[in-house]
């Protein structure tokens, strides 16, 4: 073409989360079978939605309305009903004007950063969630700004990192969170996040905080929202999803609460921007957001909930037992979400290593996709020839540690166990290969 039509950030839109179902249906296609351990979808692990929810959803649908448009921010019930909930918690007090619906949150996060100024920079956690991560680098056309996760603190934020690179670097407008996090399953007290609210209001950024999973928590600490700590003079912005606590992935329905939008005219028209592009797609879809107060006020969505978080307090322990012992590894106990990061040692990993390949096609097949990557890839790859179970490398989450991330989720206790076992096994095997 006369003219390059590339976005400067074109190359930061990677999403290895999904891209490595890619090697893995080759594989599978060349006879591995293989077992997704890559991406947080309850439902395709067997989780079965509950009858109650199925039931408000049905109905629902008879209703002709839950087929029309809505109005442009979500639909005026929903949108009531979440700002009383928020300001339940008695911390910042907000309105229906404040919260904003999306099409997912994925659609909420390219708004996000998509109507940023372009020189304007969000700080983020490493290891990082890849949807944020790369939207953020893609926005600025530059690699992503982040600040350690320790995972010898239990993957703690490094609030020093924090301060000093929001201190010494004036483009950064906002500090990014994950609470609970993804893909280290670390819980946030109210301790470390009122200490970077504190940091944010020194140096004059907002706060934006994902609260994806704020409700799959199995924590002593319990939930902490954004709302309870933020205070009455940081501009921010919560977001939030029913993907993983109805489960309704598939229903594609997220939402910002904007919290102190009054207190800074730049935080307000920013708001504004995001509210104006979302007003020239007319609306986000109806019929998930119509479920919302029938859902959360149902006598049995808090049950669910706390059946769901006992399930995945006891994955997560026998999980992370499975790992007991074996050197060259860090594995931290998840407090939330339905993730386990494990994380190698500096230098464990080294380019001799291999996992015995039972399938020769399979084995012809990955050792082109051997040459020239990150140490974590090219276990992963092994992994993937050598048993079928797809994880995610961890350098594909903005971190130069090597590791990967694995799921929660399989709902056969018996399958569960095997590929922890597996897993366990084919580090032990890798990493003594050499």
């Amino acid at each position: 073409m006369r003219r390059n039509i590339v976005h400067s950030g074109a190359d930061a839109l990677i999403y290895e989360i999904r891209q490595i179902v890619g090697v893995a249906k080759k594989l599978e296609a060349l006879g591995v079978p293989i077992t997704y351990e890559n991406i947080g979808d309850p439902i395709q692990k067997g989780e079965k939605v509950a009858p109650w929810m199925k039931k408000i959803v049905s109905d629902l649908i008879l209703e002709d309305r839950s087929w029309a448009y809505t109005a442009t921010q979500g639909f005026e019930k929903t949108r009531n009903f979440l700002a009383d909930k928020v300001n339940e918690r008695g911390g910042a007090q907000i309105t229906a004007d404040d919260i904003l619906f999306f099409n997912g949150l994925g659609d909420a996060v390219a708004k996000i950063f998509g109507f940023l100024r372009r020189e304007a920079r969000v700080i983020g956690p490493s290891p990082a969630y890849s949807t944020l991560s790369s939207a953020e680098a893609a926005h600025s056309g530059y690699e992503h700004m982040t600040y350690n996760l320790n995972p010898e603190q239990g993957w703690m934020p490094d609030l020093e990192d924090i301060e000093n690179k929001v201190k010494y670097n004036d483009s950064i407008a906002g500090i990014l969170l994950i609470n609970p996090d993804n893909p280290t399953g670390a819980v946030y007290d109210k301790n470390v996040m009122r200490e970077i609210v504190k940091i944010a209001e020194k140096y004059d950024v907002m706060l934006i905080c994902d609260e994806t999973y704020a409700h799959v928590n199995y924590s002593e600490t319990g939930t902490i929202h954004l709302s309870e700590v933020i205070g009455n003079k940081v501009p921010g912005m919560a977001l939030r999803s029913v993907s993983k606590e109805f489960p309704w992935p598939g229903g594609r329905c997220g939402w910002l609460e904007i919290f102190n939008k009054d207190k800074d005219p730049v935080f307000a028209r920013y708001a504004k921007s995001l509210l104006d592009a979302k007003m020239l797609e007319v609306c986000s879809t109806t019929l998930p957001q119509m479920a919302i107060p029938e859902v959360y006020s149902h006598p049995q969505f808090l049950p669910h909930l706390k059946e769901r978080n006992e399930k995945f307090k006891k994955k997560a322990k026998l999980a992370t037992e499975s790992f007991k012992g074996l050197k060259g590894v860090t594995v931290v106990e998840p407090k939330g979400a339905f993730y386990l990061t494990v994380a190698f040692d500096k230098g464990v990993l080294g380019d001799k290593m291999t996992l015995p390949i039972s399938n020769s096609k399979a084995e012809e097949f990955i050792r082109p996709l051997l040459g020239n990557c990150a140490p974590d890839r090219r276990f992963v790859y092994y992994l993937l020839a050598s048993t079928g179970i797809c994880v995610v490398p961890l350098s594909s989450f903005c971190t130069d540690r090597d590791g990967f991330r694995v799921t929660l989720l399989e709902e056969d206790e018996e399958k569960f166990r095997w590929i922890y076992h597996t897993l366990r096994k084919s580090i032990e095997d890798y990493t003594t290969s050499a």
